[in-house]
């Protein structure tokens, strides 16, 4: 690639990445800067060196993101006049998020873990149930002894990089680390005898196996010599170190970043992990992406001057050649149902003057706020979408998926319990329990019969997958199974059932062009993985709901910004205690992140008074609202009176 293509479509800092191939580089990029499009470039720029693409690995935290990358990738090499042909899949760059990347090298090496090729991957309602179990064979109630926050513990350790068996040398007499240590031991049991792996645990065997195995460590640091990684602020323990072991041997590691819009703690993320890359790599060069190429000159000067306020990051500041856009209107209603009819009023607005109402985003701190915009929505009679309802947790969804995992993997005894009587085959809970605890031959024959006939349909599923498009197999299911006649029978919603199901049809049709046994593989990891985000059809039409959290990485033409009062966001601590400088500064990033998904126009509401789980209170307007100047604002009020009137206080 010549100079002069570079300077056509990259800026001056752009080209800069794109031309720094070797050795260790730290990219600074802020909200909009085009990361995306340099990463690509880099990869391309590697490949016209010479590199063979097979030695190139780019990750990323999303699968959006990482199918985004991919098709760009492609793009950019389909369209190279010096490459005379296209690549095949297993000619191309891996490009693929963390957990991916995770399940790709354990499935290499499966059986140096004791697993089949085809293990399980618990999602987190599945985690939840074996948590909730484990409670419950201690004697414990669950309403008292919350699954929830255990499985949450459990996973933060895991992704500080312990194993249960660590843990029981750390764990002190302390009742809480023991009663943890005793759950925790209980789920790792179940997920043994399942054959089966958590999210943290696609992370934390990799890491592992990398440090203990030098032939697999070895194998996977000669193969890729040119690593990237992308949002490098949202790494946590392990997944920073799983980098680092992949680019000790060749140090060729591109990493791009953006301390300011870090918001992950509480899963595990380190900010500081972008601190560290520095004195992990001593002459590693440091480039700064500032150039906004997303939102409007008042945006983006709102967004610098709220995030200057942190302490905790690296300085710079962004800027843009976009028109200067109009002022962001603050919009103060007198409750929630106000606040959120006033959102309906100015999208339907929007909507009447020409603007696609995908383009169109609602924000919020907390998913119990969705529930009044939803309400204001349908009164408005406006197509919307809420993110947060996954496809693949769907009742008949999930059935499906159960049924082709249980077909490779027969040892995985949730998958058995949720489908053995789906649709219903007078298998009882006395009768499964039999079964689960291998004793099939107490059965009364009617029974065993059933279960014959059963284990028959499994064997059947796995043979027709490995000789059919994985398309056809999931109609095979469909029909075979007896879903779609039980599903047929419901009138309560069994039409928009059955469309989910042929839902799946038209997914599993994507995988249809790879080997029989590899798309299952790969459609089933991809299931297990997807996330919220995943669900965004583009092609539908339909306003955009979603928490701030579930926005990153997304853009869009008009923003709202809703229930910004004090205590909602920023977000109170639960137990009512004083927040630190990082919990602060979090609360404060979170709101950077959503100014920026705005490309042309931002509504920020509060509600003077508004009901949180039943306690009706009288709330501060945000101090975040503190940081932006008056001149930017157009600023208005409306009360209980005043139902879709607005009355303006300040233009």
């Amino acid at each position: 690639m010549t100079s002069h293509a570079l300077s056509v479509s990259l800026n001056e800092q752009q080209q800069k990445v794109v031309a720094k191939t070797e050795g260790a580089v730290l990219v600074l990029a802020g909200a909009g800067a085009g990361k995306t499009k340099t990463i690509t470039h880099r990869i391309q720029h590697l490949i016209h060196k010479g590199v063979d693409p097979t030695q190139i690995l780019a990750v990323t935290f999303t699968n959006k993101s990482a199918k985004e990358m991919r098709e760009r990738v492609d793009t950019l090499l389909q369209d190279d006049p010096t490459i005379n042909r296209p690549l095949s899949i297993t000619e191309r760059p891996f490009v693929s998020t963390f957990h991916a990347l995770g399940v790709s090298i354990i499935k290499r090496n499966a059986t140096l873990l004791n697993l089949p090729r085809h293990f399980s991957i618990f999602d987190r309602s599945e985690s939840l149930k074996a948590v909730k179990d484990a409670i419950k064979e201690l004697s414990l109630d669950p309403k008292q002894y919350e699954p929830q926050k255990f499985l949450s513990l459990i996973s933060r350790k895991k992704g500080d990089g312990l194993s249960v068996n660590f843990y029981q040398n750390e764990a002190t007499e302390n009742y809480l680390d023991r009663l943890l240590l005793s759950v925790w031991q209980k789920y790792e049991a179940t997920l043994t005898k399942e054959k089966a792996l958590d999210f943290d645990d696609l992370l934390l065997k990799t890491k592992n196996l990398l440090v203990q195995n030098e032939e697999v460590r070895t194998y996977y640091q000669n193969l890729w010599q040119y690593i990237h990684i992308d949002e490098y602020q949202d790494t946590n323990k392990v997944q920073y170190e799983i980098a680092k072991i992949l680019a000790e041997k060749h140090k060729n590691i591109c990493v791009v970043g953006d301390i300011d819009q870090s918001i992950y703690s509480w899963r595990g993320a380190d900010f500081k992990n972008i601190m560290r890359f520095e004195k992990d790599y001593p002459h590693c060069v440091t480039i700064l992406l500032e150039e906004n190429y997303r939102s409007t000159k008042t945006i983006l000067t709102v967004a610098n001057t709220v995030i200057e306020k942190n302490t905790l990051r690296k300085e710079k500041n962004l800027f843009t050649h976009n028109e200067e856009g109009e002022k962001i209107r603050l919009h103060g209603a007198y409750d929630e149902k106000a606040e959120a009819l006033y959102v309906a009023e100015k999208i339907q607005e929007s909507i009447n003057n020409g603007v696609d109402a995908k383009e169109i985003a609602v924000l919020y701190r907390a998913n119990f706020q969705s529930r009044n915009i939803e309400e204001a929505m349908i009164a408005y009679a406006i197509p919307y979408q809420v993110l947060g309802v996954r496809f693949f947790e769907r009742k008949e969804v999930r059935d499906l998926l159960c049924y082709l995992r249980l077909s490779f993997n027969p040892e995985s005894q949730s998958d058995l319990k949720r489908v053995l009587n789906t649709p219903p085959r007078g298998i009882g809970k006395t009768t499964l329990l039999k079964i689960l605890a291998g004793q099939e031959e107490s059965l009364p024959p009617k029974m065993r019969a059933s279960l014959i006939e059963f284990k028959n349909l499994l064997h059947r599923i796995k043979a027709f997958a490995l000789e059919h498009p994985l398309s056809e197999t999931i109609n095979f299911i469909i029909l075979e199974s007896g879903l779609k006649e039980s599903i047929e029978g419901n009138d309560l919603d069994g039409e928009e059932r059955l469309l989910n199901m042929y839902e799946l049809i038209s997914v599993a049709s994507k995988y249809d062009a790879f080997p029989r046994e590899e798309a299952v593989d790969l459609f089933l990891t991809d299931s297990s993985l997807a996330s919220d985000q995943d669900d965004l059809k583009e092609e539908k039409t339909g306003v955009r709901l979603m928490t701030i959290h579930a926005s990153k990485g997304l853009e869009f033409d008009i923003v709202f910004i809703t229930g910004l009062e004090e205590d909602l966001f920023p977000h109170a601590r639960p137990d009512g205690g004083k927040k630190n400088i990082e919990e602060s500064e979090e609360e404060r990033r979170l709101f950077y992140v959503a100014l920026t998904r705005a490309r042309k126009k931002l509504y920020l509401t509060y509600a003077s008074v508004r009901t949180i789980f039943g306690n009706r209170s009288i709330n501060m307007p945000s101090s975040f609202l503190d940081s932006i100047a008056a001149q930017y604002l157009e600023s208005e009020y409306s009360d209980d009176n005043f139902h879709g009137k607005v009355i303006y206080l300040e233009d």
